[in-house]
C-alpha cells in the first residue's frame, strides 16, 4: 500500500537533491508544508533575506503545482494538527543546525514518536554534518586548515539525488483543521496567496530595486552555477579578490534557503573541472563550500555564536558604541572610499563582495571600535545571503574574538586594500560616484588630494565627499591599546 508522508520544507526549498522529499516520494503521496515560526524565526529574519525567502517560496510552490501548504505559527502545534487532519502517520524533514531549531525539532520528534508517528530526518543542507567531521579524539575542529585537510583526505561527498520523477500530492481533507479551539480551511493556506500573506516584506520597500538583479528560483540557482563554471571559474582563484571583476559564484543566497544543494554544486563543479582541466581553480572554489560546513560546525557546538565572543576576554572589551558612527557606516558615509562603496553596494543589491565585507567589518570594529554584534546584525538585516553560521563566524573572525588563527592585531588597512584590489578605482567609481572623476592615484585617499588636482577636477574634499571619520593610523593604535589592556 502506498503511504502518505508529510514533508516539512525549511532550508531546502527545492525538488532536486532533497533527501526528505526524495524518500517520501518513493513511499507514495506527500503533503508539502512550509511553516514560518512567528515566535522564534521572525525576530531574527533580516529584511533582505525575508524577501528572498518569499520569492523562493513562490518558486517552490510553482514547482508543486501551487499546492504547497503555507502556515505561520508554532510547528510543534501545527504539524500534529496537520497529521491528524490528513490521517497521516509519517513525517519527514531535512535537519537544521541553529541551536533553537535543534531543541525544537528534538522536542517535536520525541512527541510525535510517543504518539505513534514515524519521523525521519535527513541531511539536506551540508556536505557533512557536524558530528561527521570530528577529530580522532571526538572533539570538534577549531581551526579551518586542519578541518579542511581532514575532510578532504578522510571524507567523501555523497552523490546528489535526482529530482523525483513524480511528485504525487495528496488532496486536501474536506474537514477543517482544528487547532486550539480554532478552525481553518487548508485551501486558504495553500499556494501563492498564502505566501504573499506572510509578514516577510519590510515597510521600507527596498526589495523592489533588487527584484531585477536576481533570478530567485531553483532553475535560477542552476543557471547561476553553470554560468559561473563556464564564464568565471577559470579566473576564480585570483579574480575572486577583485571586487570590480565580481568573479565570485553568487551562489550563497541560493544555498542559504536551499534552492540548490552543496552536493549538487560539488558534483557539477568537479565534473566541469575534470572536463575543462580546471582542477586547481575548482579546488579554490570547493574550499569555500568546506568553509561553509566549518561555519555550521562552529554554530552547532556554539549556539550563541551570533552574540557571544568565542574568546572569553572579549566580553570585557571597551567598545565605544555610537549610534551616529554606526549610521554613517551603514549609509556608506565614512570618508573611506572602499568601505563606503561596499556599504552602498549592500544597500542597493542585498549583497557585498566578500573581500569588501572583511574590509568594511574590520573598519567598523577595529577603527571605529563599534561592537561586532552590531555589525553582524546590520549584515543580517541587509544581506540576501545572511547565513546564521557564516555571518556570525566571519564577524568574529574579523573581530579577532572567534575561532581559527585570526589574531586581534590583524587590522585591514582599507586604503592599502583598495590600492591592491581595486587599483584603478573601478569598483569605487561604480558605488561612490562623487569620486568618479578623480585620477586612480588619488581615488583611494581623496582627503589627501593635491590642491592642483582638486582644482583641475573640481573636487572639494569634505564637501563633495566626507572626510574620514577617524585617522586610520591613530584609530588602529587605539584599538591595539584597548586589546593589550584587556584582563587575561
Amino acid at each position: 500500500m502506498k503511504e502518505l508522508t508529510l514533508v516539512w520544507f525549511r532550508q531546502d526549498l527545492r525538488l532536486d537533491d532533497n533527501p526528505a522529499l526524495h524518500h517520501a516520494c518513493q513511499q507514495g503521496e506527500i503533503i508539502p508544508v512550509y511553516i514560518l515560526d512567528d515566535a522564534a524565526e521572525l525576530p531574527d529574519q533580516g529584511s533582505a533575506a525575508a524577501w528572498w525567502l518569499q520569492q523562493s517560496l513562490l518558486s517552490l510552490s510553482a514547482s508543486l503545482d501551487n499546492k504547497l501548504i503555507v502556515l505561520q505559527g508554532d510547528p510543534e502545534a501545527l504539524i500534529p494538527a496537520l497529521l491528524d487532519a490528513f490521517k497521516c502517520q509519517k513525517v519527514a524533514w531535512n535537519r537544521c543546525y541553529e541551536g533553537w531549531r535543534i531543541k525544537r525539532d528534538s522536542r517535536l520528534k520525541s512527541a510525535l514518536k510517543e504518539d505513534g508517528y514515524t519521523v525521519e530526518s535527513f541531511n539536506g543542507s551540508l556536505l557533512w554534518e557536524p558530528w561527521q567531521t570530528k577529530k580522532q579524539d571526538s572533539d570538534y575542529y577549531r581551526v579551518f586548515t586542519p578541518f579542511y585537510k581532514h575532510v578532504r583526505s578522510q571524507l567523501s561527498v555523497s552523490q546528489p539525488l535526482p529530482k523525483p520523477e513524480n511528485v504525487a500530492i495528496s488532496a486536501l481533507p474536506k474537514a477543517a483543521v482544528q487547532l486550539e479551539n480554532q478552525h481553518f480551511r487548508l485551501s486558504d493556506h495553500q499556494g501563492t496567496r498564502a505566501i504573499k500573506q506572510l509578514p516577510l516584506l519590510s515597510d521600507v520597500g527596498w526589495e523592489e530595486k533588487m527584484q531585477g538583479l536576481w533570478q530567485i528560483s531553483e532553475q535560477g540557482a542552476s543557471e547561476q552555477l553553470h554560468a559561473f563554471l563556464q564564464d568565471t571559474l577559470s579566473d576564480y582563484k585570483e579574480g575572486r579578490d577583485i571586487p570590480a571583476k565580481n568573479a565570485t559564484s553568487g551562489l550563497s543566497p541560493y544555498l542559504q534557503v536551499g534552492l540548490i544543494s552543496p552536493q549538487r554544486i560539488w558534483q557539477t563543479t568537479q565534473a566541469h573541472a575534470f572536463t575543462a582541466g580546471q582542477e586547481d581553480a575548482a579546488e579554490a572554489f570547493l574550499r569555500e563550500l568546506i568553509w561553509r560546513d566549518f561555519a555550521f560546525c562552529q554554530l552547532y557546538r556554539l549556539p550563541d555564536l551570533a552574540t557571544e565572543p568565542v574568546t572569553e576576554k572579549f566580553r570585557h572589551f571597551p567598545w565605544q558604541r555610537s549610534e551616529s558612527l554606526q549610521q554613517q557606516w551603514q549609509r556608506g558615509e565614512t570618508g573611506i572610499p572602499l568601505v563606503d562603496a561596499g556599504m552602498r553596494e549592500l544597500w542597493a543589491t542585498g549583497y557585498m563582495h566578500n573581500r569588501v565585507r572583511m574590509v568594511a567589518a574590520s573598519f567598523l570594529v577595529k577603527n571605529l571600535l563599534q561592537p561586532w554584534q552590531d555589525g553582524r546584525a546590520w549584515f543580517e538585516d541587509c544581506l540576501v545571503d545572511a547565513c546564521p553560521a557564516n555571518n556570525s563566524m566571519n564577524w568574529q573572525w574579523v573581530a579577532g574574538c572567534g575561532i581559527d588563527a585570526a589574531p586581534y592585531f590583524r587590522i585591514f588597512n582599507p586604503v592599502r586594500q583598495s590600492q591592491r584590489f581595486d587599483p584603478s578605482g573601478d569598483y569605487i567609481r561604480r558605488w561612490v560616484p562623487e569620486l568618479k572623476h578623480l585620477p586612480s592615484k588619488h581615488i583611494h585617499e581623496p582627503w589627501l588630494i593635491p590642491d592642483k588636482v582638486a582644482k583641475e577636477t573640481g573636487f572639494k574634499p569634505g564637501q563633495d565627499y566626507p572626510m574620514p571619520l577617524v585617522d586610520l593610523k591613530e584609530s588602529r593604535e587605539e584599538a591595539l591599546r584597548a586589546f593589550r589592556e584587556l584582563p587575561d
